[in-house]
């Protein structure tokens, strides 16, 4: 690890919040965006240094079975409301409409009990003026409305018609030429800078990092004379390089500040890995099998990033990618950091969703009832020793069917394209490649009546719309 990050970290976890006793701690969270479970050097990425998100695991807790839904808005929309996709409105990717303006959000919620909230980033809940974060309990606002922007242009290009998009609040606000990702830093850290001081602050920061289109001023010099990565692969690894370094800008900046031992930031992702560097010969697209020349199925032959070409392994050896209900599209980083309030180098293999954000923070705030939420705290989990998961088991939707998955490691998987279910163990198979369905007849029986009550007593209600 770099030493002065060791340094500012360690003297960050010695000044403790003794001097913080009469106020809430601040909140951020960054959330990036198609961030696989491995696409960190603390979840295991091989080809990926990530110093400063590694110092979050490291000095915090780091969650290993943090589940989310597959698909961009979905996920955001489960995290900021604490409830179940299908229950928010958006069970795929929001458009001009997307989470429905009645709802319930986490900024609404703080805001309430005295915070003060921002958004900066990516949106991707509803375009419309009342989807938009100013409507949905953010006090400030800076970034895109939709799915993602071209770095530089600030245009949505892909789909059409193309449109720009970049606001301030409800204004529409022009910057050809800037790079995107270093305009979001400016106001990240104008935002921490300038917020009002007498009261604590939330800041949800969803970064487009490092969703595609791949592009970067410059290629990191740790991967520049990397042999094994190609020109594009080099690209999106200094992505992922960028995403690190603005990790540590923002813990750096909290420092300078004072006011690092009075923050808790929250790094965790939206969904599962997808590829944006796929190339001949190497994650090529529609993703196949290169051992076989067959297209995956994702059922007999699941996506592997052994055998699809992605050097990364964006989705720890796991089967399947975002959008699918295979562990690689739901199963996401998750890490809570914040010196002298979150214990420091521990580990939770409890199994957590992203619906139980909201709840978890209610109960540690203060900020109020949670009974009409789907989700769980899990404040016992990330402070104290409990090692047992709040929920017996969650569900999640996909755009091939849904899941559920216990806390005791079972899975079932229903497939769509083939009106099947599969069963899974997954302590003792995380890639999903033996399905159990005909020799635990009973765990299938058990398992299916739960997942269709959850899904209103018809599997296909557990299907995304596209996105």
């Amino acid at each position: 690890m770099d030493k002065k990050l060791f340094a500012l970290l360690s003297g960050c976890l010695l000044s403790g919040i003794a001097e913080a006793g009469q106020t809430k701690p601040n909140v951020i969270i960054i959330y990036t965006d198609d961030h696989g479970t491995l696409d960190a050097n603390c979840f295991g990425a091989p080809d990926l240094c990530t110093p400063n998100i590694d110092a979050l695991a490291t000095y915090g807790v780091r969650f290993t079975q943090f589940y989310a839904a597959p698909v961009s808005s979905a996920s955001r929309a489960c995290l900021l409301t604490g409830q179940y996709a299908k229950r928010t409105g958006l069970t795929g990717n929001a458009g001009w409409t997307g989470l429905r303006p009645e709802k319930e959000t986490i900024a609404e919620r703080m805001k309430a009990n005295g915070y003060q909230t921002a958004c900066i980033g990516k949106w991707h809940l509803g375009s419309w003026k009342e989807y938009r974060p100013t409507a949905q309990g953010f006090d400030y606002f800076w970034g895109f409305l939709g799915g993602c922007i071209d770095s530089y242009s600030h245009f949505f290009y892909w789909g059409g018609p193309n449109m720009h998009d970049l606001w301030r609040n409800d204004e529409e606000i022009y910057d050809p030429g800037k790079f995107f990702a270093a305009e979001t830093m400016k106001e990240v850290r104008g935002y921490i800078k300038n917020r009002e001081k007498d009261k604590p602050f939330f800041l949800y920061h969803p970064t487009q990092l490092p969703h595609g289109p791949v592009a970067i001023p410059a290629i990191h010099p740790e991967v520049a004379a990397n042999p094994a990565l190609t020109p594009i692969e080099r690209e999106y690894a200094s992505m992922v390089k960028l995403l690190d370094d603005n990790v540590g800008v923002i813990l750096a900046e909290l420092e300078q500040l004072g006011i690092a031992d009075r923050t808790v930031v929250v790094f965790s992702a939206d969904n599962g890995h997808e590829i944006y560097y796929s190339q001949k010969g190497r994650c090529e697209k529609p993703y196949r099998n290169l051992q076989t020349g067959q297209l995956f199925d994702n059922y007999a032959d699941k996506y592997r990033s052994s055998v699809s070409g992605d050097i990364f392994n964006g989705n720890a050896g796991m089967a399947g990618l975002k959008r699918s209900n295979l562990e690689g599209g739901v199963r996401i980083p998750l890490v809570f950091y914040g010196p002298g309030i979150v214990p420091s180098g521990k580990r939770s293999d409890a199994l957590v969703a992203n619906y139980d954000f909201l709840p978890t923070m209610a109960e540690w705030l203060k900020l109020g009832d949670m009974r009409q939420k789907d989700g769980r705290s899990f404040l016992s989990q990330l402070l104290k020793e409990k090692t047992e998961s709040a929920h017996s088991y969650i569900v999640f939707g996909s755009n091939t069917g849904p899941a559920i998955v216990t806390a005791d490691g079972w899975k079932l998987r229903y497939y769509l394209s083939r009106n099947t279910i599969e069963l899974f163990f997954l302590p003792d198979d995380p890639q999903e490649l033996n399905d159990l369905s005909t020799i635990h007849v009973d765990k299938v029986s058990e398992l299916k009546s739960l997942l269709l009550k959850e899904c209103g007593g018809n599997l296909r209600n557990g299907v995304n719309k596209a996105g």
